[in-house]
């Protein structure tokens, strides 16, 4: 078992920025990807930015050069740092950590971009 706490997020004018952060904990051993994605109102769920154990990240091309992905081992944390925020970026926010083959997910939290 995973467990994931997310925090960050919430509401700010266009052009702003917000940090996620996720923290997890349990089972992690061979934990070999982390990753962000999100769920806008009658959209599916699509990948924001992951990054894997190796070192490789990837990122929707909607927000390259804007978001960035990152961790902190020793905290067992990932974060993501979104910068030049657009209305369009408003969506739940969910963390995900992937161990071997199997994804858990955190709770999710609303961000909202005003314009």
């Amino acid at each position: 078992q995973v467990q994931l706490v997310e925090s960050g997020g919430g509401l700010v004018q266009a052009g702003g920025s917000l940090r996620r952060s996720c923290a997890y904990s349990g089972s992690i051993f061979g934990l070999n990807r982390r990753g962000w994605f999100r769920q806008a109102p009658g959209k599916q769920r699509e990948l924001v930015a992951t990054a894997t154990s190796g070192g490789s990240t990837n990122y929707a091309d909607s927000v390259k050069g804007r978001f960035t992905i990152s961790r902190d081992n020793a905290k067992n944390t990932v974060y993501l740092q979104m910068n030049s925020l657009k209305p369009e970026d408003t969506a739940v926010y969910y963390c995900n950590i992937r161990v071997l083959r199997f994804d858990s997910w955190g709770q999710g939290t609303q961000v909202t971009v005003s314009s």
